[in-house]
């Protein structure tokens, strides 16, 4: 079993930054991708950016140039640097890992940006 726990969260106006935290813990050794997603209200869960162990990114579209992915595989962590935050990118933003056949889930985190 994976435990994520993520961290960062938080209210922020238009044109600000969060960076927010997944903190992996239980059987890590063989973590894969590990990545974010985001839900708004009312709309479907979606991809927002992942890693690879070795460090390879891919972003969605709406958030190129402005949202940065790290790990820390030393920690078991990985980070998502969000700078100019647009009322748009309000969601719960949730950290994935995958390990073999499994994609674990952390519970979320709120970020809402205000106009």
């Amino acid at each position: 079993q994976v435990q994520l726990v993520e961290s960062g969260g938080g209210l922020v106006q238009a044109g600000g930054s969060l960076r927010l935290s997944c903190a992996a813990s239980g059987t890590i050794f063989d973590i894969g991708s590990m990545g974010w997603y985001r839900q708004a209200p009312g709309k479907q869960r979606e991809l927002v950016a992942t890693i690879t162990r070795r460090g390879n990114t891919n972003y969605a579209d709406s958030v190129k140039g402005r949202f940065s992915i790290s790990r820390d595989n030393a920690k078991n962590t990985v980070y998502l640097q969000m700078n100019s935050l647009k009322p748009e990118d309000t969601a719960v933003y949730y950290c994935t890992a995958s390990r073999g056949a499994y994609d674990y889930w952390g519970k979320g985190t709120q970020v809402t940006v205000s106009s």
